[in-house]
């Protein structure tokens, strides 16, 4: 639990993998939506590392099947040692984004310390979307569509590598995933997710079993050797609560069902490190995502809503 209460900012200011501008902004509304000191009432020790640097987002068409593929892993290279490092130093990274490719930088440094560390790795992906397109399935060469597949080994040979893995032994495995929340999955990507066997509680699932079963099933068999990660793209949430995304699609998770899925977490005791991404203040009404982003992050630290005794 030491790690989980020291806790260490690093912001990606960049929108480099997206299709839409604005989510280099999102660090900074996370900061001014008072995710530190909101922390720091939760009894944590936070440390703000500051905005991470990298090149400019030069908005160009895809070479390829991917757009921006140098500055992309320049961006991620840096984000793979800033999250290594506190992770080094025995603290939990919580890395504000920045667009979803940077996840690419940041679960191949937890799965690094990981493997150095003889631990076990859950990541839990909550997104509207799979994020499993490669350069040969995508229809845009966005690569914020691509980091899951990409951490599989699944990706261009420059972002596979960082952390110093490779395609025949690529950071992670599927069948460490759970992704939740899915509702907007390309064709040829579907058919990828089945090959690979990803699990997927998408809203369909969520809606017919509800939130509940499907985190416990997210949850089950891990123990006091894993190392759970949550990758959590503001887009999972449904947009009447939550507009300051790029990529919005109907149907996500409802507030209450958005604050069980946090609160069950955190009930594990085993979150050790975070992503907060694709908050776009640019499409946003007054901060009120980053508001509502902070809010569920608080409550993956232990705020909760019980009132009665268990």
């Amino acid at each position: 639990m030491t790690a989980m209460r020291s806790v260490s900012l690093i912001g990606a200011p960049t929108d480099i993998g997206a299709g839409a501008r604005g989510a280099s902004m999102g660090p900074e509304a996370l900061r001014v939506a008072g995710i530190g000191p909101a922390l720091q009432a939760r009894g944590v020790d936070v440390k703000d590392c500051g905005n991470l640097s990298g090149p400019h987002n030069p908005w160009l068409p895809p070479v390829d099947g991917y757009r921006h593929l140098s500055e992309v892993v320049a961006w991620n290279q840096a984000v793979h040692d800033g999250v290594y490092a506190e992770l080094q130093a025995g603290r939990m990274p919580i890395l504000l984004g920045g667009d979803h490719c940077l996840g690419i930088g940041s679960i191949s440094a937890v799965a690094r310390h990981c493997r150095a560390a003889g631990k076990k790795l859950r990541i839990l992906w909550l997104d509207a979307h799979a994020d499993f397109n490669t350069s040969a399935l995508t229809p845009s060469g966005n690569i914020h569509g691509m980091p899951v597949a990409t951490l599989c080994g699944f990706g261009a040979p420059e972002l596979v590598r960082i952390g110093g893995f490779s395609e025949q032994s690529p950071a992670i495995s599927p069948k460490w995933v759970r992704q939740i929340g899915i509702r907007s999955v390309d064709e040829g990507e579907r058919r990828f997710v089945h090959e690979q066997e990803l699990e997927v509680f998408d809203m369909r699932y969520i809606d017919e079993q509800g939130m509940r079963q499907s985190m416990e099933l997210a949850l089950a068999t891990m123990d006091a050797n894993t190392h759970l990660h949550v990758s959590f793209d503001v887009d999972f949430l449904d947009p009447a609560i939550a507009p300051g995304v790029g990529t919005t699609v109907p149907g996500g998770p409802t507030y209450r069902e958005a604050q069980l899925c946090m609160e069950m977490i955190a009930d594990t005791g085993r979150l050790a490190s975070l992503d907060v991404m694709e908050l776009n203040p640019a499409l946003d009404e007054k901060n009120r995502t980053a508001l509502l982003a902070v809010d569920l992050i608080e409550s993956l630290f232990g705020k909760s809503t019980l009132m009665r005794k268990a």
